[in-house]
């Protein structure tokens, strides 16, 4: 990936998504590192449901520390691994108290440190409460990434981050991590990509063979449709003029003894044409 190229797909997604943003719901730092957490292995939408009543419950670590575990592991139920996450969250708002006086710092290392929080949802942090720059790595921007050729299909979510990071200036690195999650969200999805609408298709290794493999189907299709319609063709002329040619020819009745007296009656009987009764 070059410099030219990559400027052609900032650029471009910036046009297709100028107002990307954080779509989880947030008032503060703690209540983003919370839903960042709960984001993990589940839909924003999801999270954002459970927040609203959650966020209004628990607005410090004083009070997730102040309810037995079994009480919010049931207020977080329809979040995924919602056992683990909730004794994460106990964990988590213990050390904030201890060492942080309850408020989440700022620094990407003390970040990694608290349990729940690995190196994607210190970025988040970092560069949505702090405004620091950083490049998060979700399933989105992994899925478009290797898709558009920026990173190998086998390269890890920190090589994908590394990659990135190089190519895209600093100062974007937080705009083009929300970017890229809007185009693999809206656009680029895992199983239904817009490949025939897009307007990186010229750019992207990816979306070539998948319109190529589109294609090839329906000429296939077409080929063998007309190839069976002339092979019906000719099976219906040859099997015509066989039937006829091989049909036996039908022998008449042979008359039986009563037929052949009822008929000689028959004329017997018959006045011959024009004579008088």
């Amino acid at each position: 990936m070059n410099a030219v190229r990559m400027r052609h797909i900032l650029d471009t997604i910036a046009e297709m998504f100028p107002d990307a943003r954080c779509e989880l719901n947030h008032r503060n730092p703690f209540e983003l590192t919370i839903a960042v957490l709960l984001s993990a292995q589940c839909t924003d939408e999801t999270v954002n449901k459970v927040t609203a009543t959650l966020f209004e419950k628990y607005r410090r670590p004083e009070d997730y520390m102040s309810v037995p575990l079994e009480e919010l592991e049931n207020d977080i139920r329809r979040i995924g691994l919602f056992r683990n996450k909730a004794a994460n969250i106990q964990k988590l708002s213990r050390i904030l108290i201890d060492k942080y006086d309850g408020e989440v710092p700022r620094e990407h290392s003390a970040l990694t440190e608290l349990p729940g929080v690995g190196r994607k949802t210190a970025n988040v942090v970092v560069s949505n409460a702090f405004d620091v720059p950083a490049i998060a790595v979700d399933t989105h921007v992994e899925r478009v990434s290797k898709r558009l050729g920026i990173a190998k299909p086998d390269d890890s979510v920190l090589e994908v981050e590394k990659r990135l990071m190089k190519l895209v200036p600093r100062e974007e690195w937080t705009i083009t991590h929300h970017r890229l999650i809007f185009f693999g969200r809206y656009h680029c999805k895992a199983q239904n990509p817009q490949c025939d609408v897009c307007p990186l298709l010229d750019v992207c290794p990816e979306g070539k063979k998948r319109m190529k493999a589109a294609l090839q189907p329906a000429k296939a299709k077409r080929g063998g449709s007309a190839g069976k319609s002339v092979k019906t063709a000719k099976a219906g002329n040859s099997g015509g003029a066989s039937e006829s040619a091989k049909a036996p020819k039908q022998e008449k009745p042979k008359a039986t003894a009563g037929s052949k007296r009822s008929m000689n009656t028959k004329s017997k009987d018959q006045a011959p044409s024009g004579a008088s009764t």
